[in-house]
């Protein structure tokens, strides 16, 4: 498993939204429901090689992406406080590759950081679960009609 797919298992490894999920290099991938799945991924935000977010689509199986949002790292947790005295001020959030390695610039997220960040992914993918729940519901009761 690379940093990256670490870093998503650390994030999405305990939802109770997303099923069957699949890590591929940058990316976490998963079941909502039947028609329903989710992919997660670290993104660049104008700066090559600095991941400052994680963009999270919603992809019909049948009719391709239905919806998207993008999670930067400094909504979540704004600006760290960090020992380094080079940022007084804090760091923006963003995960580095260099030659080749992968890792944290700077901040480290804790565990409630991590907690943090699933919640914000998790609180988007509730939106389309519960539509989800409600189209099963939907359709259930029709097929119990007389």
């Amino acid at each position: 498993m690379n940093f990256f797919e670490s870093e998503l298992k650390k994030i999405m490894g305990n939802s109770n939204i997303l099923k069957d999920q699949k890590y591929v290099g940058r990316m976490c991938y998963g079941t909502i429901s039947e028609d329903l799945r989710a992919r997660i991924e670290f993104v660049t935000l104008g700066v090559h090689d600095h991941y400052a977010g994680l963009k999270t689509s919603i992809i019909n199986r049948k009719e391709g992406v239905v919806d998207s949002m993008l999670l930067r790292f400094t909504d979540i947790w704004g600006k760290p406080k960090v020992s380094n005295p080079n940022f007084r001020e804090g760091v923006n959030p963003h995960i580095w590759t260099d030659n080749g390695k992968s890792d944290w610039y700077v901040f480290h997220p804790t565990n409630a950081d991590y907690q943090k960040l699933a919640a914000g992914v998790e609180n988007y993918l509730s939106v389309f679960q519960d539509m989800a729940m409600v189209q099963s519901q939907d359709f259930e009761s029709q097929q119990m009609s007389p």
